[in-house]
């Protein structure tokens, strides 16, 4: 099993008993408390855009919206934006496979071991997780706050009869919370470092996971490595990524993120790091989680809360 003696410690130090200071107390002490560590100031950020139509209960953030918007067209051209996406979503989709079939007990073997499960993709983009969900046989949501995504996405979708399925729909998971939609398995990958509030993020990911359910979690560690390899270096130097893609100050370390989730009833599992190696030009599950990391966890049967 990947990384367990990752997930031991990482939840020494969720545990309550040795937790003494609030989530808000960590998050001040390490992001903000030492400049010296801070990384170079980022590029001037562009102008605030107008109010959004999301309504005052979501935990996005319009700017990162905007920026998704921007190249909407391109989710499907594999050498486009999107490509790292696209190389990375086999080791992404090894490790959903894995875990779930593990976690409600199926035969990871199977051509469609997810037959009979309920599955949301949150922050579905273009589909390109959606779809390969959907022809493992789970019954996929997949939804997202930018309305050409969802129409790409649909538009893509509609050419495979067993892909043509999948429910998108433009929307939040907290308007989803609202209408009291329940899954067996919640994703969201490579989704939490564009939102203004991680905390009502993961909140909402865990209403809407049922009892017992699985929730997947995809992001990047703030970490220097990551100011280097994953802001610098792809987006600035390889030109892989859009230039002002992601936010140094908004990605979470992975013990920020097990606190979190330990606080929206969910109990971390499972932790994996992806590594790419430039040689093959393929990504690889390893425990090095200083960059890109994926974890999974378990909907506590009782809130905690």
């Amino acid at each position: 099993m990947i990384s367990r003696h990752l997930i031991n410690r990482l939840r020494i130090i969720a545990h309550p008993a040795t937790c003494t200071n609030s989530l808000q107390q960590l998050q001040t002490q390490s992001r903000f408390s030492d400049v010296s560590h801070s990384p170079p100031p980022p590029p001037p950020a562009a102008p605030s855009p107008p109010p959004s139509n999301l309504g005052p209960n979501t935990s996005l953030n319009e700017l990162e919206l905007r920026k998704f918007a921007a190249i909407a067209e391109t989710w499907w051209d594999a050498e486009g934006p999107f490509k790292p996406l696209h190389a990375m979503n086999p080791t992404r989709l090894a490790f959903i496979r894995s875990t779930l079939c593990r976690h409600f007990g199926k035969d990871p073997h199977c051509a469609r071991p997810f037959e009979g499960l309920k599955f949301v993709d949150v922050g579905c983009g273009g589909g390109i997780l959606s779809e390969p969900l959907a022809r493992m046989g789970a019954t996929v949501m997949g939804i997202d706050a930018v309305e050409k995504n969802i129409k790409i996405a649909q538009l893509h979708a509609n050419m495979d009869p067993v892909t043509s399925s999948i429910n998108y729909c433009c929307t939040t998971a907290e308007k989803l919370v609202e209408e009291q939609k329940k899954f067996d398995a919640v994703i969201a990958l490579e989704v939490i470092e564009h939102v203004s509030n991680p905390a009502e993020f993961c909140k909402s990911l865990s209403a809407l996971t049922s009892s017992g359910g699985a929730v997947l979690i995809s992001t990047i560690n703030r970490s220097m490595k990551a100011y280097a390899t994953a802001i610098v270096i792809a987006e600035y130097v390889l030109n892989w990524l859009p230039k002002g893609t992601h936010e140094w100050s908004s990605f979470l370390t992975p013990e920020e993120l097990v606190l979190i989730l330990q606080r929206a009833s969910i109990s971390v599992q499972e932790m994996a790091g992806f590594v790419y190696d430039p040689l093959k030009g393929l990504w690889f599950l390893s425990d090095d989680i200083s960059v890109n990391f994926i974890l999974y966890g378990k909907k506590n049967t009782e809130s905690i809360y």
